[in-house]
């Protein structure tokens, strides 16, 4: 990944942090969860562009899918604290959104590394 593109990634996945949290703010279990999906495919599609790619929205879904099943599979406490902080007054609106700022600054590179060794050359195949 060279600097111009570093940069990118950097501006979409902390634009995308900061949307997340702001959905994440919002005391309903479990819309926090359908926010931080809705935002990774977003995410994921701008990531592709990075990269001189094109990605369907069906395939960013699942790319997007897979990112958040490894995050939940190996940071369980942190999706469980997300979803069940929000039952306590104020301090969900505190600490749900810091954890999805974490979780999705976390899976959008890793997102943007694996979309650079899919499209290395900024070519326009779509990945499958």
């Amino acid at each position: 990944m060279n600097a111009n593109q570093a940069k990118k990634c950097h501006t979409i996945i902390h634009a995308h942090a900061a949307a997340a949290a702001a959905g994440n703010a919002v005391p309903v279990p479990g819309l926090g969860v359908a926010t931080d999906m809705v935002t990774m495919v977003s995410m994921t599609m701008s990531l592709c562009g990075v990269f001189g790619g094109s990605i369907t929205k069906e395939a960013a879904k699942a790319l997007s899918v897979a990112t958040v099943k490894n995050t939940m599979l190996t940071q369980p406490v942190k999706v469980i604290t997300k979803e069940l902080s929000k039952f306590v007054p104020l301090l969900g609106m505190l600490v749900a959104p810091t954890i999805s700022v974490v979780m999705i600054e976390a899976a959008g590179w890793a997102i943007a590394k694996e979309l650079e060794q899919r499209f290395p050359l900024g070519g326009s195949s779509t990945p499958t």
